[in-house]
């Protein structure tokens, strides 16, 4: 496909596609293929965005640029860096077992879940494609739309409570995104993302676009304290939103800092690197500790992916002290890359996670953790999947969630030891609720007769289970792929911040 036609065909494939499985609505089981198909389709066209991405040019590239609403130059401003490609490919990877996993376990207005899905793709796709900011606002608050469908329709009992909790916070923080544009755009006269980095703002303006950005951002990785909205939607959710919640959307909060706060608002985002150090390190820490006490499996696993997020966000604001402060460029580079791939690896390790969890909850419909006990005696291939997946969360070495946290550490004992010290607590405290949980769960004697009737995983569970371990384990053991993709973009994000505005 002409590479200025590919991104587009990502982004419209998937929704157009999920319109047309509407015309299923009468016949589930083809409606489930068809989605399939389309996802596969989407997921070998955006292959070739690495095949054909040039590692050496820190450039947007597959770029296409046309008019859309001449009146105030918006445009419809498509293009790609490594950063950007690495999300794509995550985001059509993962609805692959998103749709599978839901073959049976949906049976309602299927196609109608198939198709909020593949739309949510599409939108999805498109914010890491946007090379304008409107253009990005008009896919970051579309998204909003099929999740709370996903959410509202398909979920458990409290689902109308969970969505309009999800929709009112994200909602509210995208206000000030919205707000800040247009002050850029009055200010600059453009919407383009590479005229707002080279446009000039006082450290006045800074502060105050900083905390509009942190607002919409924040809210959406999400950071302590607006997090309160995550454990409620993920409890929720059916499993298939759980899992593109936690493995896709997150990553987009994380993904608008470094594409608005740091490049656009350099010196507000290196005065303000210590306060989200010390947020980071609370969701690190604290929401770790309240991950413990959980008693609902879901929960457990939704506290767990704030904290697991919070590494993220200390990897990307301890590199603006080691430009700023250590006129370290090559560590602050290390910090930046531990940060995409702690993401990555946090969407194959969250996602397998709520996967395994909605596993059981379609065996026994319960989710509370005293409920089970025992599942390895009749589940010995699920617990095979449940351990490895733990084990993944708590940093074992070999596997993704070591290798993120890994140089994030390293980052952090070049900037302030006491800060790493802190921050690997929570390879201790993710040690501690992972390995509680399969404990309590997988071993001890069966004390719920409904355990004993359990058959272990089919072979589409096993497919869907299998791909997410598949990328644990390539990306726990070979990283090089993707570090290397990232390498350009990375080092001239480092160049960015490093330069003044004032």
């Amino acid at each position: 496909m002409p590479h200025d036609s590919l991104l587009s065909a990502l982004i419209w494939l998937p929704m157009l596609g999920g319109a047309a499985v509407l015309l299923y609505s009468k016949r589930p089981e083809a409606a489930r293929w068809f989605a399939l198909a389309v996802a596969l389709v989407t997921f070998v066209l955006s292959l070739q965005l690495y095949a054909d991405f040039d590692l050496a040019s820190p450039a947007m590239q597959f770029v296409r640029d046309v008019e859309w609403i001449t009146a105030y130059g918006i445009r419809y401003h498509l293009g790609v860096d490594g950063i950007s490609v690495a999300l794509v490919l995550l985001t059509t990877f993962t609805t692959i077992p998103v749709i599978i996993g839901a073959w049976r376990s949906v049976d309602k207005w299927v196609a109608q879940y198939m198709a909020a899905f593949l739309i949510l793709e599409g939108l999805m796709i498109g914010v890491f494609c946007a090379l304008d900011t409107i253009l990005f606002y008009a896919f970051f608050e579309g998204m909003l739309i099929p999740m709370f469908i996903i959410i509202g329709v398909w979920g458990g009992p409290r689902r109308v409570y969970a969505t309009l909790k999800f929709f009112l916070y994200t909602f509210f923080g995208s206000v000030f995104l919205l707000i800040g544009l247009i002050y850029l755009y009055v200010k600059g006269g453009s919407f383009q993302f590479a005229d707002l980095y080279a446009q000039p703002l006082t450290m006045t303006e800074q502060a105050w676009l900083f905390l509009a950005f942190f607002g919409a951002f924040a809210i959406k990785i999400p950071m302590f304290p607006v997090h309160t909205w995550l454990p409620d939607a993920h409890v929720e959710a059916p499993t298939g939103g759980s899992v593109i919640l936690a493995a896709i959307m997150l990553k987009i909060g994380a993904y608008g800092f470094l594409r608005f706060s740091l490049p656009i608002l350099p010196d507000a985002s290196a005065e303000y690197a210590g306060v989200m150090i010390g947020l980071s390190l609370i969701a690190v820490i604290v929401v770790g500790l309240v991950a413990l006490v959980q008693a609902d499996m879901k929960k457990l696993v939704a506290y767990s992916s704030v904290a697991h997020m919070g590494f993220v966000t200390l990897g990307i604001f301890v590199a603006l002290w080691l430009v700023r402060d250590a006129g370290n460029p090559d560590a602050a580079q290390l910090g930046l890359q531990g940060a995409m791939v702690q993401m990555i690896s946090h969407g194959f390790i969250s996602g397998a996670m709520f996967s395994w969890v909605g596993v059981l909850y379609d065996r026994m419909h319960t989710r509370t953790i005293k409920d089970y006990g025992g599942v390895m005696q009749v589940m010995p291939w699920f617990g095979f999947f449940v351990i490895f997946f733990s084990m993944a969360n708590s940093g074992l070495p070999g596997t993704s969630g070591f290798v993120g946290e890994f140089m994030i550490i390293l980052t952090l004992l070049q900037s302030n030891v006491w800060i790493a010290v802190a921050a690997a607590t929570t390879l201790i405290i993710a040690a501690g609720y992972s390995l509680w949980l399969v404990k309590r769960v997988m071993f001890g004697p069966i004390t719920n007769p409904a355990v004993a009737e359990m058959k272990d995983v089919s072979p589409r569970e096993t497919l869907a289970l299998g791909l997410f371990a598949a990328g644990v384990l390539a990306l726990g053991v070979y990283p090089k792929p993707l570090t290397d993709l990232m390498q350009s973009s990375i080092a001239q994000l480092a160049m960015q911040i490093a330069a003044t505005k004032l």
